[in-house]
């Protein structure tokens, strides 16, 4: 939905009911930042890698923009915790996706082929060289929200929420070829973490401090 002069969006925790929200939100906006369905036959399995887990494997550190009628039009989800997470991505989420994705025998030979592949690799997120930056990120908002602070402030409400629980610093890992979230991220205070060989991907990273702010201060 187009934002309007009567809405009032406005940034909440996510609730069990934002989860077909939150799917086709990741699908919508999973391929450079664009809709991703022309691309991939079962585009399904964008949500079950990037989104989904987050608010059942680490609760608390979910958030929606809600635009003003109860709808999910933007997310973002995070961990405080790398290592735990991959750990239960393994042991609890996979056992509940994996019949409806199955592995793949072989190098992966199609894009849904090589998604696949991602989601049976958890431990792929376990990068020595971001262990500093042991909370990581993913967030997503359709296109008619884009461009009006409200990534912004997603951002800083999960920051807030991870200095409340002590977490130091936290990181994300990005397509370097999308070049819009590279100079989002890079406002936000966010840094290039060098990782050998890290392929098509861009690792960030950034403290989580929590400070008073004022419209359009960096935390």
């Amino acid at each position: 939905m187009t934002p309007t002069s009567d809405t009032r969006p406005a940034i909440r925790p996510y609730r069990p009911e934002d989860r077909a929200a939150l799917d086709d939100i990741c699908v919508r906006t999973a391929h450079l930042g664009q809709d991703c369905r022309p691309f991939y036959e079962d585009p399904g399995i964008f949500p079950t890698i990037f989104a989904a887990p987050y608010p059942q494997l680490d609760p608390g550190l979910s958030f929606v923009l809600d635009d003003g009628m109860g709808n999910a039009v933007g997310y973002i989800v995070g961990t405080a915790d790398t290592p735990r997470f991959v750990a239960e991505f393994r042991t609890k989420w996979l056992p509940l996706v994996a019949d409806r994705y199955p592995p793949h025998p072989g190098p992966p030979a199609t894009p849904d082929a090589a998604m696949v592949a991602l989601l049976h690799d958890p431990e792929r997120m376990i990068v020595p060289e971001v262990a500093a930056y042991p909370a990581h990120l993913h967030i997503d908002l359709l296109p008619d929200w884009q461009g009006q602070g409200h990534g912004r402030e997603l951002m800083w409400t999960l920051l807030d929420a991870l200095a409340d629980r002590g977490v130091p610093a936290i990181h994300l890992c990005m397509v370097t070829a999308n070049t819009p979230a590279r100079a989002f991220y890079d406002r936000l205070g966010f840094h290039e973490i060098a990782v050998p060989d890290p392929g098509p991907v861009t690792y960030l990273g950034r403290t989580t401090g929590k400070v008073d702010r004022a419209p359009g201060q960096l935390p």
